[in-house]
């Protein structure tokens, strides 16, 4: 079964794959990419993310949020289901903020890419369109991050447990950001009012 992270940008330049294979080198990671054939390596709307033996980690999909299309139709269903997650705070945050959204990024992870020696290149990936669009993650069974990565929204299931970095919106609209323990039931009961959690450590 697939899994999706999706990167939601406020920019939507031309991300060369060049610039991509330049940080995963930094990383000191080898990958390769497949793009269609009618698709340029500094012009693609979809590409193939495989590792070094060729196999297929991941598809990166690039949906522009225009009138129509695949990208509105996500943003749409996004504010319509945040409404029911907790905390309101933030889910009123997110509402405003997508409107400021002109991009989708969705990375579809095949169960290999999931693997510890593979993931590494997924969120290397992951991380340099995120730095280049300006924007928030969002993850299957998860949720959404504020713009630092910082998790604001619970959408995780019940029995989800470890530490997770996330945060709050304080009296000033401003986040607090903490690492609280998911399986924490009086934790949960706090961050989904908006607090940030008892025993939470505090990050800056």
């Amino acid at each position: 079964m697939s899994y999706y992270i999706r990167i939601l940008g406020t920019q939507d330049p031309d991300i060369h794959l060049d610039d991509i294979s330049e940080e995963l080198d930094a990383e000191a990671l080898s990958a390769q990419f497949g793009v269609l054939k009618n698709e340029k390596p500094e012009k693609w709307s979809v590409f193939e993310l495989k590792n070094e033996k060729g196999k297929l980690l991941a598809t990166v999909e690039r949906n522009p949020v225009t009138t129509e299309g695949i990208g509105r139709e996500e943003l749409d269903e996004f504010k319509q289901s945040i409404l029911e997650f907790q905390p309101a705070s933030a889910a009123k945050w997110l509402n405003e903020f997508f409107d400021s959204v002109k991009v989708i990024y969705a990375i579809e992870l095949l169960p290999i890419g999931m693997e510890a020696e593979n993931y590494h290149i997924i969120t290397t990936t992951q991380g340099i369109i995120w730095e280049q669009v300006n924007g928030i993650l969002q993850a299957d069974e998860e949720g959404f991050t504020n713009e630092e990565g910082y998790h604001i929204l619970w959408q995780f299931p019940d029995d989800a447990d470890g530490e997770w970095n996330c945060a709050v919106l304080n009296a000033e609209g401003k986040w607090e950001n903490f690492n609280m323990d998911l399986a924490d039931e009086q934790q949960r009961e706090a961050f989904k009012a908006g607090k940030v959690p008892e025993g939470a450590k505090k990050v800056k």
